[in-house]
């Protein structure tokens, strides 16, 4: 199989601003099918090359009865392409060949009951129950206000709610498609099923993007970019920027310098670890720089979490910078962005994606670099990095490890940072870490982790009174980190990890445990 394969049988997805668009694409993905993302207002030369196998156009924050110049390109419609319209996809689809969208009076948001109403090949045979009379039913995940009253010229009723009428809709001659719920969220049980019977039964398409074939794509073009420069890396030990190392030094060798920066917002034992595990095991170049006293200078005072990432991703490129200088030949700074970091940050070009935060790597950088950016990873999710990390020999310490923000302790400390916060958040997260690794838990959870809050609490050690600092222990469980769940952890071990904290690390009164899910909440508190 030629590399270029893997971009031949493609899905494009047109970008609406959902927060869920890049999810959409994770799922097609995990159909080991080649997804693109443009913005809604992508050309039609663009599309043109790209050359797909069928068009998703996604949901948006936006209401389809308040258009504000969001819409689809008439050219979409004459593509002879099969298009599967999802949400807001579906209703400005809808209106735009003729049909009626109106807000409705209930609006329907969370889990939701779906009737199959007529037989069409997007969901034939696709149920989750079937009553005593045939009838078949979808439970899916509704999140809108607006719905479809009148459908388009050609189209007919595939599928209703109690509140909806047209949940599903098809004109099966041109092969478009259209969907009231969100087929790619986890909460829809055969929502998979339903975007792989449109990817590969309707749109035909083959399997080809599989991780050999990526990371062999991925070194051609590092190479092609690169050329005989060479590229900073700057490596923290996350499974992100690991990965990220490894791929470009099978691309360009000994060109490759990575940088691990000790800032001071490390947890417990993290930079020498990381230094152990690189040295060892891998036959990499590392330059290790000290520059606690720098970030913490920089930090003093400030509490905005966008202002500390912001300072946090500048001082970081300060010293790549300043590393590069000392070096010959140095061109490049690389970084191990994925495409989460790009979503929460409004990293696309649409100006309709809402900014959930920035990421020291994405919103957080200059507008002037001394060096060029090189992102290997940016267009994979946290699960396709694992599995590339896989199929280069990563040891599972690294694959496995919790994922870690590039601001580190910088946003787990709520409001300003001060090396004595520093110390006691690490103190507290390591013993958090420990007790998980102990009770067999750390592997059983996605990410868990301390916050340390900025308030006082009152507490009574030793019959004296202590007014100290609180804590907060966030543990959850995810497959993409798009969305995710609170982690339901033994009573008796967070009892045991809150008194171990209380115990044992001086400054500490109180512990809480964090129960909320993302959405509406994030997973790192800034």
């Amino acid at each position: 199989m030629t590399i270029k394969k893997i971009y031949e049988d493609s899905i494009l997805i047109l970008d609406f601003g959902s927060q869920y668009t890049q999810l959409i694409a994770r799922r097609i993905r995990e159909l080991n099918v080649y997804c693109k993302l443009c913005t809604w207002d992508v050309s039609e030369n663009q599309i043109k090359q790209i050359k797909p196998k069928g068009i998703i156009l996604s949901g948006s924050p936006e209401s389809v009865i308040n258009l504000n110049g969001i819409d689809v390109q008439k050219y979409i419609f004459s593509l002879g392409l099969p298009i599967l319209g999802i949400c807001y996809g579906m209703q400005i689809m809808a209106v735009q060949l003729g049909g009626k969208v109106e807000s409705s009076e209930i609006r329907e948001l969370g889990h939701t009951q779906l009737k199959i109403i007529n037989k069409c090949i997007l969901v034939d045979n696709i149920h989750d129950t079937i009553n005593t009379t045939g009838t078949s039913f979808l439970q899916v995940w509704m999140s809108h206000g607006d719905k479809v009253t009148v459908m388009p010229t050609g189209f007919f009723n595939v599928a209703s709610t109690q509140n909806c009428p047209f949940a599903i809709i098809a004109n099966e001659e041109k092969n478009f498609y259209g969907v009231q719920f969100h087929p790619e969220v986890t909460h829809t049980p055969q929502g998979l099923s339903i975007l792989k019977r449109f990817v590969f039964d309707i749109c035909g398409c083959k399997t080809q993007w599989k991780s050999d074939n990526i990371i062999k794509n991925t070194i051609k073009d590092i190479r092609k970019i690169v050329g005989n420069d060479k590229v900073i890396l700057g490596l923290s030990g996350g499974v992100d920027s690991s990965v990220a190392a490894i791929i470009l030094h099978r691309a360009i060798g000994k060109r490759l310098i990575c940088v691990f920066v000790d800032n001071g917002l490390l947890r417990l034992n993290e930079a020498q670890q990381v230094m152990n595990i690189f040295s060892n095991g891998f036959d990499l170049n590392i330059v290790h720089i000290s520059a606690q006293d720098r970030f913490l200078k920089l930090l003093a005072g400030k509490i905005d979490p966008e202002i500390k990432r912001k300072i946090i991703g500048c001082e970081f490129i300060e010293i790549f910078n300043e590393t590069a200088n000392k070096l010959s030949d140095v061109k490049w700074l690389a970084q191990g962005t994925i495409y989460p970091d790009i979503i929460e940050s409004a990293g696309k070009d649409t100006s309709k994606t809402h900014l959930i935060k920035s990421h020291h790597n994405v919103g957080g950088l200059p507008n002037k670099m001394q060096l060029g950016l090189i992102e290997p990873l940016k267009e994979l999710f946290k699960d396709e990095v694992h599995k590339i990390g896989l199929e280069l020999g990563l040891p599972c310490e690294i694959l496995y490890r919790h994922p870690f923000p590039g601001p580190g302790l910088g946003v787990r400390i709520v409001g300003e940072v001060k090396k004595e916060y520093c110390d006691l958040l690490r103190a507290a997260d390591a013993i958090f870490i420990e007790e998980l690794c102990k009770a067999g838990l750390y592997n059983k959870v996605s990410q868990a982790f301390a916050i340390f809050l900025p308030i006082r609490s009152v507490g009574i050690m030793g019959d004296t009174r202590k007014y100290d600092r609180v804590v907060s222990l966030r543990a959850i469980e995810t497959i993409d980190f798009m969305t995710a769940k609170w982690a339901h952890l033994p009573y008796d071990f967070l009892e045991l990890v809150s008194n171990r904290i209380i115990n044992e690390v001086n400054g500490i009164s109180r512990v809480v445990y964090d129960i909320s899910s993302k959405p509406p909440a994030t997973i790192e508190w800034e």
